[in-house]
């Protein structure tokens, strides 16, 4: 049995060596632009620091810090760790793709720069999405949420980890129709098999939600809102890739 297993054990090395070597390389890129990167990471935070203290005498004195010696330095760490993700990603999904191919029919290895394309997209877009309407309302509540008794103080090293966790978060949830199209591609999910999950479907969604986000209602349905919908269009799209027979098929079948 191992020896039938070293063939893919090597295969699965290969394709995670080069993952690992281009994340590397990515990271000391990404480092040289860390400054421009925090930058853009801390925007919305300061949008919503410089909101909230226009209504409150406390909020208007909130500003960012940093409690370790060496803070700057571990951000900017974690800042090129982030970017370099992202920026590895088509990568890292073509490796994913190389190392399930030679399990696929002629046809379906074509798929290839599809799926980068695709999964790299829709995980743009769910880190936009994130970045432009989630994080307003998120930082915003958070926030103004006993302002008028507390100055906020924010933590760099945990806001940079935290707005990570987000922004990953919902990245990868916008790749749910990516996933549903090349499972139904591959035969192993229909449309009929999706409804019939979807109630508990939705409970995952909403427990995966709360997991993501802040401890607070609003940004726990601003994940989980597009989630439901992008299950939808899912359905939608298994449906025209690989729809369930008929009943009356499957009974003459049996």
């Amino acid at each position: 049995m191992f020896e039938e297993l070293k063939p893919h054990l090597a295969e699965l090395r290969k394709r995670l060596s080069i993952s690992v070597g281009t994340l590397i390389v990515m990271f000391f890129v990404m480092f040289y632009f860390h400054e421009p990167l925090l930058e853009w990471m801390v925007e919305p935070l300061n949008i919503a620091l410089i909101t909230v203290g226009k209504v409150s005498v406390h909020a208007a004195n909130g500003m960012i810090t940093t409690s370790q010696v060496g803070g700057a330095f571990f951000v900017a760490m974690k800042v090129a760790f982030f970017a370099a993700i992202i920026g590895s990603l088509p990568i890292i999904l073509a490796q994913i793709w190389l190392f399930i191919a030679p399990g696929l029919y002629a046809n379906e290895k074509k798929m290839l720069i599809p799926f980068i394309v695709g999964g790299t997209t829709m995980f743009m877009v769910g880190v936009l999405f994130a970045y432009y309407i989630v994080t307003p309302f998120g930082f915003d509540f958070l926030i103004a949420f006993g302002s008028f008794k507390f100055t906020p103080l924010i933590n760099i090293e945990d806001y940079v980890g935290f707005f990570s966790k987000i922004m990953f978060g919902f990245g990868i949830a916008f790749e749910l129709p990516i996933f549903a199209y090349f499972l139904a591609l591959l035969g192993m999910v229909d449309d009929r098999q999706m409804k019939d999950f979807f109630r508990y479907a939705i409970v995952i969604i909403f427990i995966v939600a709360a997991f993501l986000t802040p401890p607070d209602v609003l940004t726990q349905l601003l994940m989980a809102g597009p989630l439901v919908l992008l299950y939808g269009i899912s359905i939608l799209i298994v449906k025209l890739v690989n729809p369930a027979p008929p009943p009356e098929t499957e009974e003459k079948s049996e």
